[in-house]
Formats: C-alpha cells, sequence, structure tokens
C-alpha cells in the first residue's frame, strides 16, 4: 500500500512563505495526477492544487496566485510552494492521489498568525 509522507509545514507570519514537500512510498503519481489537500479546524478537507500528467497545474480560487505545486517524478515527490501566506491558510496539509485512492498520511501542520 502507497503511503504519503507529508513535510515542511510551519509556524510563519502573514505574508510569508513555506515550501511542503509529499513523498509517496511508489510511483503512484506516475499513474493518478497529484494534489495537495488540506483540512481547517471544524471544516471539511479541500483540495486546494492539482498537477496533472504533462504538468497542466489546476488551483482553487482562494490559493491561485499564491501557490504553485510541483513534482520530481524521478524521486515520487510533489511540492507545494506558498507564498504570501494568509491566516485562513491556517490547515493540516496532505497530499493524495486526485482522485482520492490511497489512505491519507499524517499530513503536515502550517499555522499562519503574527
Amino acid at each position: 500500500q502507497v503511503q504519503f509522507v507529508e513535510s515542511g509545514g510551519d509556524l510563519v507570519q502573514p505574508g510569508g512563505s513555506l515550501r511542503l514537500s509529499c513523498a509517496a512510498s511508489g510511483s503512484i503519481f506516475s499513474i493518478y495526477a497529484a494534489g495537495w489537500y488540506r483540512q481547517a479546524p471544524g471544516k471539511q478537507r479541500e483540495l486546494v492544487a492539482t498537477i496533472f500528467h504533462g504538468g497542466l497545474t489546476n488551483y482553487a480560487d482562494s490559493v491561485k496566485g499564491r501557490f504553485t505545486i510541483s513534482r520530481d517524478s524521478a524521486k515520487n515527490t510533489v511540492y507545494l510552494q506558498m507564498n504570501n501566506l494568509k491566516p485562513e491558510d491556517t490547515a493540516i496539509y496532505y497530499c493524495n492521489t486526485v482522485p482520492v485512492v490511497r489512505n491519507w498520511g499524517q499530513g503536515t501542520q502550517v499555522t499562519v498568525s503574527s
């Protein structure tokens, strides 16, 4: 069973930047598109960024222009560069396939606060 290990989360001030990483234990992202999801306290998990085969990307309106998803296929790793972070970006961030076909990893906590 493929596992996802997310890392890079931290406490950051508004306007700051973070780069998240997601390492997959297998080459699942060579089969499915890869996505970054987030779940804020009291809210449902939402998809914020997707990268398809060929490099096409898609973003939720709330992060468009601030977040950039990328991947290193040789390393089975997906990244999320987050710039101009806002308090409403505070959440646990997860990666998974799009659509979701595998169990969730532990996620990585991103907290945006002054």
